[in-house]
């Protein structure tokens, strides 16, 4: 019973994950752009930027929990390694969070009042980048678990 419910967790997990990043990134970030001053839609942004970070580092850290208890059993069956390619892409995930939030973004403040070695512009292409390369990693995660 539990087995099966771990397995369910394994292909929901992702799939939660990769809707709510494509959520963020197709409705929740550019909606306060469309309908607020700059400044304020900004500030909307930035909260909603902020929970979505936080909320990754979980969800992130329970996905590899659970497919490290699962590699674990496959290498304990002789039908794989213990660090599989699934581990592998939330990990990727977890760091582009680390790297495109919590290090990037508090530059931007500094950055945007032409303070800094790099311009505002350059930090925000950065943390873009890595939002999108953690939305492609979590959806490869998604499409490789659904199959399993």
């Amino acid at each position: 019973m539990s087995g099966t419910i771990a397995q369910r967790g394994r292909r929901l997990v992702p799939a939660l994950w990769a809707g709510l990043l494509l959520t963020v990134a197709a409705i929740a970030t550019p909606a306060p752009f469309a309908t607020l001053p700059a400044a304020d839609a900004g500030r909307v942004v930035a909260r909603i930027l902020a929970q979505e970070a936080w909320l990754s580092l979980a969800i992130g850290m329970l996905v590899v929990v659970m497919e490290r208890r699962h590699a674990r059993h496959a290498a304990q069956a002789g039908e794989g390694s213990q660090f599989s390619t699934n581990m592998i892409l939330g990990l990727g995930a977890v760091a582009c969070t680390v790297a495109g939030y919590f290090a990037v973004q508090p530059m931007l403040p500094s950055a945007r009042a032409g303070q800094g070695w790099v311009g505002f512009g350059a930090l925000h292409a950065a943390s873009v980048a890595f939002f999108a390369l953690k939305l492609l990693l979590v959806l490869m995660l998604a499409w490789r678990c659904a199959k399993a």
